[in-house]
């Protein structure tokens, strides 16, 4: 059955607004919010389906919901706000901000590393229980101990969680916020956005809980199916130290605490908002949250090639993901972003002066960067330009 949709279309993108409606039959889509801005301002802005598993609640104009990696570009721009600002030197050690991070051999590593996925630090050897998720200084004090997985610098993995206690941290030692909350009184609150690293317990009536992915065909690669060959690998310990299981995203410790590579929790509109913003010269009405240097910098490539920890081929600048040759956020060589685990994604178009906002409940598995879902509404997207 066709949803009732939501929201906010202009009459040239109808096609995008065709391509989004088919998810919910093609892909099995539960509840989903897409948003374009162009030029600073909305062109596209609609939401269908429901917010439950049971599809009893409609999906609603303020409805949240975790984006797990796509959290990542939001503290990227943290990062970048600071080195704007004179106070962040992406080229000097991370101890001359954190000095236990020298340890290990971790003297000269510079800043960087850290946005780049080249610190040799996607996961935590010592065994951490389950609450430590929810511990971001706990957690950086072990990623501060131990010596890296190879010699920074001389590849990139992706750090799936621990790139959000590394650069949190950095943050924190420079500002004396969480990361949590320097993005919302420096990004979110000046932006009017409603996107949260940590969440009020009075915004938990508005989160669409996450619907875990079904399990994979024999013939699917399967991200999960990978890590359960070798519990004790890197591959296992990034996703899987501390042990926290899939349905904890659902729970009030997850969405309280600040993990911010992993449990931001926001709408569509909000990343559309944020991303167009910075495909438009990092201002809005006054308001500016980085400057074009500072964006030009942010998407120089730092790291290009296999993965040293997730079996695809990867791309990234300082903090964002980049377009790869087979995975593109549209057309334009300058496109920066990120998704998330399940689907969710976000990025900015410099060149055609567009935000792109995704999100979504149901999850999908597979060993892309990209889900198929935005990858239609991209490609639709693009077409109706």
């Amino acid at each position: 059955m066709t949803p009732n949709i939501h929201g906010i279309c202009d009459p040239r993108f109808a096609p995008l607004r065709d391509t989004f409606i088919r998810s919910f039959s093609t892909f099995g889509e539960t509840g989903a919010a897409l948003s374009i801005t162009l030029d600073n301002k909305p062109v596209v802005d609609i939401w269908a389906g429901y917010s439950d598993a049971a599809k009893t609640k409609e999906w609603q104009r303020d409805t949240i919901v975790n984006v797990y990696s796509t959290t990542k570009g939001m503290a990227a721009i943290c990062a970048h706000r600071l080195a704007d600002a004179g106070r962040l030197d992406f080229d000097v050690p991370v101890a001359k901000y954190w000095p236990e991070f020298a340890s290990g051999g971790k003297a000269e590593m510079p800043v960087r590393h850290l946005l780049s996925h080249r610190a040799g630090l996607p996961a935590v050897r010592q065994v951490m229980p389950p609450e430590a998720m929810y511990q971001p200084e706990t957690m950086a004090t072990a990623l501060a101990a131990q010596e890296p997985w190879w010699q920074p610098g001389t590849k990139h993995g992706y750090h799936a969680v621990t790139y959000g206690w590394l650069v949190g941290e950095v943050v924190r030692r420079l500002t004396g916020k969480s990361v949590g909350a320097y993005f919302r009184d420096e990004i979110a609150r000046p932006l009017d956005v409603d996107c949260h690293i940590g969440l009020s317990a009075a915004d938990e009536a508005r989160v669409a809980p996450l619907i875990p992915p079904p399990p994979p065909t024999p013939d699917q690669l399967d991200l999960l199916a990978e890590i359960l060959k070798d519990p004790e690998s890197m591959l296992a310990k990034a996703f899987m130290n501390p042990p926290v299981a899939l349905d904890a995203v659902n729970s009030r410790d997850w969405r309280a605490a600040e993990i911010p590579a992993a449990n931001g929790h926001t709408n569509a509109r909000a990343l559309a908002r944020i991303y167009g913003v910075l495909a438009c010269g990092g201002a809005i009405n006054g308001t500016r949250v980085l400057s074009q240097a500072a964006i030009d910098h942010a998407i120089v490539e730092q790291s290009d090639g296999p993965d040293a920890v997730l079996p695809l081929y990867t791309r990234f600048g300082l903090g964002f993901m980049l377009s790869t040759p087979k995975e593109k956020m549209g057309p334009s060589p300058r496109a920066f972003g990120h998704g998330g685990m399940g689907g969710s994604l976000a990025f900015a178009d410099p060149d055609a002066r567009l935000g792109f906002g995704y999100v979504m409940n149901e999850m999908h598995s597979g060993l892309w960067l990209i889900d198929p879902r935005p990858a239609a509404l991209i490609e639709s997207l693009y077409a109706a330009l």
